[in-house]
């Protein structure tokens, strides 16, 4: 006999689950004149592990997160940082598109289920990727209004506080382990789905369903 994730609300993450992340990408152009092509792959990985770091103290404006993260990773290579570099990738944000799995399946889940996003993001970004994704969400909350990122708990908190829920009323999704998933089990968040996208490998321990993309996750709820 099939079992059925019921929650009250299944939220998201936003940029890697349901926007195509492209920052390695941002960083590939911008960086061809001053990065070899066969350190790229380097580049791009210690970037985003400045970027994680970034987030991990007190709240600051995403575009400040971005120049700092962008400014340690140049002076780690030890090459030129140049002034706004960090503002083209905070300004390529709100052009990025939805991964083609996920607006019929997003549509398929707002039939039944409230859909809540929270993301890593400005007040001043969202809504140009909310409205991408096309369906109707409950609520859509940022790093901005709860004044703290993800991976730390207290985004988390912020989100269960809003809802005014159960931590056990939530289903979570998200192609990342480190930001959002990990934590949202310390949170008392068990019901969990990694849609492994490439980006991360699976972490079995932690207990989530896997899934390929977002087209799978509807079976999962019963839909």
């Amino acid at each position: 006999m099939t079992t059925y994730l019921k929650p009250k609300y299944i939220s998201f993450d936003c940029y890697g689950t349901l926007i195509n992340f492209q920052m390695a990408d941002v960083a590939r152009e911008l960086f061809a004149d001053r990065i070899k092509p066969e350190d790229m792959a380097q580049f791009t990985t210690d970037f985003a592990q400045y970027r994680l770091d970034e987030v991990m103290g007190d709240w600051r404006p995403y575009d400040q997160i971005l120049c700092n993260s962008v400014r340690r990773t140049c002076q780690r290579w030890g090459i030129e940082y140049r002034d706004n570099e960090g503002m083209k990738f905070y300004q390529a944000v709100p052009t990025w598109q939805p991964h083609a799995d996920v607006p019929d399946a997003l549509a398929r889940l707002a039939t039944e289920y409230k859909l809540v996003i929270f993301s890593n993001a400005m007040n001043d970004q969202i809504p140009y990727s909310v409205e991408k994704l096309g369906a109707p969400f409950h609520r859509v909350y940022t790093a901005q209004q709860a004044q703290a990122y993800k991976p730390r708990l207290r985004a988390f908190e912020y989100m269960i506080e809003q809802l005014g829920c159960n931590p056990e009323d939530i289903l979570h999704v998200s192609s990342s382990m480190r930001y959002d998933h990990l934590s949202a089990d310390d949170m008392g968040i068990k019901n969990k789905v990694f849609v492994n996208r490439g980006h991360e490998p699976a972490w079995p321990v932690w207990g989530c369903h896997e899934i390929k993309d977002l087209s799978g996750l509807p079976a999962l709820v019963g839909l």
